[in-house]
């Protein structure tokens, strides 16, 4: 893989271990001044299942980081292809459900990065 895309794997990534940081320990105090559309009163009743959702960002951050990690050309690139596709879908899901600017956070940079994965292999 060529620069272009390492960096956009590790924007993604890091993008992945703020939203792990955001909804596991500051889903109270950050979370009401990023979903304004949310009722106050239940950051604190879903605060365990904000959590939860931030722990599957943290397994997305480690699979990207992980795939940065991989020697073998083949492996890194069909590894960081399926937790790239794993992220755009779920911007996708979260566009739909929570709020619509999750698809420009997560589908977008990734599938950005898998198009350039794409033309690298097929190149």
């Amino acid at each position: 893989m060529n620069i272009a895309i390492y960096v956009l794997i590790g924007l993604i990534a890091l993008i992945h271990l703020y939203i792990l940081w955001f909804e596991m320990f500051a889903w109270e105090t950050r979370g009401p001044k990023v979903f304004k559309s949310f009722p106050k009163d239940l950051f604190g009743q879903t605060k365990s299942m904000a959590a939860n959702q931030g722990l599957y960002n943290g397994f997305l951050a480690a699979g990207l980081i992980w795939s940065l990690l991989i020697k073998n050309v083949e492996w890194q690139t069909n590894v960081a292809s399926f937790f790239l596709i794993c992220v755009a879908v779920a911007g996708i899901y979260g566009a739909m459900t929570a709020d619509r600017k999750i698809i420009f956070v997560q589908t977008v940079p990734s599938v950005i990065a898998l198009a350039l994965i794409a033309i690298k292999v097929f190149s």
